[in-house]
């Protein structure tokens, strides 16, 4: 029998705007799932429209036990337009938080999570450095309205995901020239159609009509991205958190990182190293003034003298063409808290399969994992299974199933799965 977590740990699940709300028509996502010749195998449309359901689907949060809700507001709904802030959206989201409060969840709020407003991206995106004051003025304008429903804030979801897109793009390249297919779906921690090379230059056309500029210089969140727009995507987070605490000082902030379980095969010591340099260590000095850190795993990547190996024949895999291995949870955290020197919360930890009772597993095992390492000493304070919710998993549209309820997206009736009253049973109450 798995040790329940205490009554006041932070114990719930995690969604994100664009991925369940439905119908975000001002947001760069939805542009690019309509364009000709576009990368995303379905649009997104009406997602599971949680922008309607919110309150069903936190209730139903709520009747499994769970205690935490880590949700994200839409910038491209608060900010339509430049300039132009949307008193109708602030009070959608207050409302959402309302809810939270009314049912005694913690909301866990996310600023910006990958989709961005159209007309952010036709002003040169993430590699610009004018998007460090949009993102101030958008955060200074929902704190101001939101600021006392917002427990916790994560600023910017998977700041790091950019350098990861990055990588993967190099191996495409050096795969594409050695005629090699040495990527896999499984290479970056979120739903990347990888198998499109064919079709890369009626892409990149369209995508210069859609936005109206050169297509080499439309930089979305989920692009490759050099030094510099490393260097902006820190500084937004810093000017949010700087705009935060000037607005309310008890407001705790963080940014969440997608983070690997790096492991070394005898030769791989080194290769390993680099990467949990680049994933993990390279952000730290960004972060001295941060409450938490919020830690988001979903596999381990083994790495050998000559770079990252398969998984083992007999590893079963995901879905989404990781491994199953919910024990990495745990070796992550066991290694960031050797370099972070502070709470830590799970915002992001779960497993994409069409049987529940591997979900269960999955869960029962990650978290005994996230037990011993509180046990330990590690200042874990949260966990939050992704998804709450089947939904939209970006490029690779709506065949993924990471959640702990399922949606018949022709009604729109919920059914919860075996696995989310199983996470809401390790909650003392």
């Amino acid at each position: 029998m798995t040790k329940p977590f205490r009554s006041d740990f932070m114990l719930g699940a995690a969604t994100a705007a664009h991925q369940v709300e439905g119908n975000n028509i001002h947001s760069d996502f939805w542009a690019m799932e309509h364009m000709p010749h576009s990368l995303y195998k379905e649009p997104s449309l009406q997602a599971v429209d949680h922008y309607h359901f919110y309150e069903k689907d936190i209730q139903m949060l709520v009747d499994a036990g769970l205690n935490t809700y880590r949700f994200s507001i839409e910038w491209a709904r608060i900010e339509p337009v430049k300039g132009q802030f949307a008193a109708e959206e602030i009070e959608h989201y207050r409302k959402v938080l309302e809810c939270c409060h009314q049912h005694k969840v913690n909301p866990v709020v996310t600023l910006h999570h990958f989709s961005s407003p159209k007309w952010l991206i036709a002003e040169g995106g993430w590699e610009s450095k004018t998007t460090v004051e949009h993102f101030k003025n958008y955060c200074r304008h929902v704190v101001s309205e939101l600021g006392p429903l917002m427990p916790y804030i994560c600023t910017i979801n998977e700041a790091n995901m950019g350098k990861q897109i990055t990588k993967i793009m190099k191996r495409m390249i050096g795969a594409a020239a050695n005629d090699s297919n040495s990527t896999t779906p499984a290479d970056v921690q979120v739903g990347l159609n990888v198998d499109v090379q064919s079709s890369m230059e009626k892409y990149f056309a369209s995508l210069g009509q859609v936005f109206g500029m050169d297509p080499t210089k439309v930089q979305p969140f989920l692009s490759p991205r050099t030094e510099q727009g490393e260097q902006i995507i820190m500084k937004c987070h810093q000017a949010a958190r700087s705009v935060i605490k000037e607005l309310n000082s008890s407001i705790k902030v963080g940014i969440t990182l997608s983070l690997y379980d790096h492991q070394a095969l005898p030769g791989g010591e080194q290769l390993a190293e680099q990467e949990q340099h680049e994933d993990f260590l390279y952000y730290l000095p960004f972060l001295q003034g941060d409450d938490f850190i919020g830690v988001q795993n979903y596999s381990r990547k083994i790495h050998g003298p000559s770079g990252v190996v398969q998984p083992p024949d007999h590893a079963k895999l995901t879905k989404m063409g990781y491994e199953n291995y919910p024990q990495a949870l745990a070796n992550v955290l066991q290694f960031v808290a050797k370099h972070w020197d502070g709470p830590i919360i799970v915002t992001e930890n779960g497993i994409s399969t069409d049987q529940d009772d591997e979900r269960v597993e999955f869960i029962r095992q990650a978290t005994a994992g996230v037990q011993k390492c509180v046990e330990d000493g590690i200042d874990v304070i949260g966990y939050m299974y992704w998804s709450l919710l089947d939904n939209f998993e970006w490029q690779l549209g709506y065949a993924q199933t990471f959640g702990l309820i399922a949606v018949d997206r022709s009604t729109q009736i919920r059914t919860p799965k075996e696995s989310l009253s199983f996470l809401g049973s390790l909650r003392n109450r």
